[in-house]
């Protein structure tokens, strides 16, 4: 066990606070939990039960705080984590930076990349780590399409699609109350994860189209579906398409298609992207034995010109190549908040820099207004 445990703070005790960060925060022994900001009163001892969650019923021995001063002035805390709505975002991380701590913000970090300058540059004159809850990155499929570009099972990457379908989802109706915004549709809700691993695993493009498209038969201007084009020339004849539609009735939705030079990945998905959305919207433990397991009828088709893994592939005479299921590397989101850890400790290097978040975000800005303009737009 360390012997320093590094003291988090946490703004904001929605769902997705409750589900998407603190069990992996309190699964991990470097970090210790505690202060929590939510604006809610705390319920009276003996009060009816059935009221909203609450941090100090769940957390009693953390301290609970209702406005932001007194919560960043505790000088405890080392380590500030965001989870509140998205306007709100920059504003706590510019708070917790001025107060001396580092910070992580959910996803997407800010409304606009010119916001994310703004942090970026405050928290390289402070000192400080500031990063994004980019946990997509540690989703079982694209590790494993991460590891395999790696091995270099593909060869060079001619063309990429990286989906994120959610068909139908249940929370559509609230995209026609919310005024429209830049940030309002799935392009920020679902889009900030994808452009990420694009841009993770291949850097900034060249250009960008984008199209920006309402499926749901709305007239709320709020998109529920786009796709983004990358374009990398003159560097590389690199293609790489972005994409995320409501309207997807098929047993198993696409999640990679990628093809290179050598070989090709294909990887499938059911319901979410990786079984960790699901093992943690059912409460489900990370530190469980069976959590983000992901049964092998959903592994990944690995097609290699050259013999790759003879444990995994066959010769197929008929297309004269080497396919087969290659397994997938089990997720595991705590492999962020453990990186993040060993950053502020000095002993690893920040997996999920600031500045890819904000290109990613400037990514999407530019797919806008290549959508608006219908055209394609140089980066810049």
């Amino acid at each position: 066990m360390p012997p320093n445990k590094i003291k988090v703070g946490v703004v904001g005790y929605g769902n997705s606070a409750r589900t998407f960060h603190l069990p992996f925060i309190t699964a991990i022994p470097d970090y210790e939990v505690v202060a929590i900001l939510q604006r809610a009163e705390a319920p009276q001892p003996g009060s009816a039960e059935g009221g909203k969650p609450h941090c100090t019923v769940d957390f009693p021995g953390v301290r609970h705080y209702r406005e932001p001063e007194p919560f960043f002035a505790d000088e405890e805390i080392q380590f500030v984590v965001v989870v509140t709505h998205t306007n709100t975002h920059p504003v706590f991380a510019e708070q917790a930076l001025r107060a001396g701590k580092h910070v992580l913000v959910d996803k997407p970090f800010a409304g606009t990349s010119e916001q994310i300058d703004k942090v970026i540059q405050l928290a390289e004159e402070k000192g400080l780590i500031a990063t994004c809850y980019q946990n997509r990155r540690w989703d079982g499929g694209f590790q494993t399409l991460r590891s395999l570009m790696g091995k270099d099972a593909l060869g060079e990457v001619k063309e990429a699609e990286i989906y994120y379908d959610f068909e139908n989802p249940g929370w559509l109706h609230h995209l026609d109350k919310a005024p429209f915004s830049p940030s309002a549709g799935m392009a920020f809700g679902l889009g900030t994860h994808s452009v990420d691993q694009a841009l993770t695993l291949f850097g900034r493009p060249e250009s960008v189209t984008g199209f920006f498209r309402n499926q749901r038969g709305s007239d709320s201007k709020n998109e529920d579906s786009f796709t983004i084009v990358l374009q990398y020339r003159p560097r590389s004849e690199l293609l790489v398409t972005v994409k995320t539609s409501i309207v997807s009735p098929l047993s198993k939705q696409v999640k990679f298609m990628v093809r290179g030079t050598k070989g090709s990945y294909v990887k499938y998905q059911q319901r979410s992207t990786c079984p960790q959305e699901e093992h943690a919207a059912a409460r489900k433990s990370p530190l469980d034995a069976d959590f983000a397991a992901e049964p092998a009828s959903l592994d990944g088709t690995l097609t290699t010109v050259d013999e790759f893994d003879g444990s995994c592939q066959r010769y197929d005479g008929e297309i004269g190549k080497y396919t087969g299921a290659y397994p997938t590397i089990t997720g595991r989101w705590m492999g962020l908040y453990e990186n993040v850890a060993a950053a502020i400790r000095g002993e690893a290097e920040l997996e999920v820099k600031l500045q890819q978040s904000r290109d990613a975000i400037r990514v999407l800005e530019l797919a806008r207004e290549s959508s608006d303009e219908g055209r394609t737009v140089a980066w810049r």
